[in-house]
């Protein structure tokens, strides 16, 4: 039994089935929100990835602020970097769901251009 949702498989696509799902606005629409979703957040990581040694190479003096006993400045922003990672991987799978079930209705269309709605 199928997956809830899932696309009943009638034939093998096709290479027009391919040419048609690369032609749909929807197909076009999903390639572009994951591209603009996937650059920005990659862009956000790297500059607050390397944001801790540009911040520790000029200037340390800040980055050695005491915060709670030994902790320091520098210590936090490193250690808030993983909650960062995790943060943007929890953002990416909620969006990536978004994506599948667009792609979903993109394939049905495709194998099924009749019952378009």
């Amino acid at each position: 039994m199928p997956a809830p949702g899932a696309i009943p498989e009638t034939r093998p696509m096709s290479a027009a089935d391919w040419e048609r799902i690369a032609q749909s606005p929807l197909y076009r629409q999903i390639v572009a929100s994951k591209t603009r979703f996937v650059v920005s957040a990659t862009l956000f990581f790297l500059v607050y990835y390397f944001a801790l040694p540009v911040l520790v190479g000029y200037w340390p003096g800040l980055m050695a602020t005491p915060v709670i006993g030994v902790v320091n400045l520098a210590y936090l922003f490193a250690l808030s970097q993983f909650f960062m990672a995790w943060l943007l991987a929890y953002l990416y799978m909620r969006i990536a769901a978004r994506f599948d079930r667009m792609a979903d209705q993109v394939v049905r269309e495709a194998l099924h251009p009749e019952r378009r709605p």
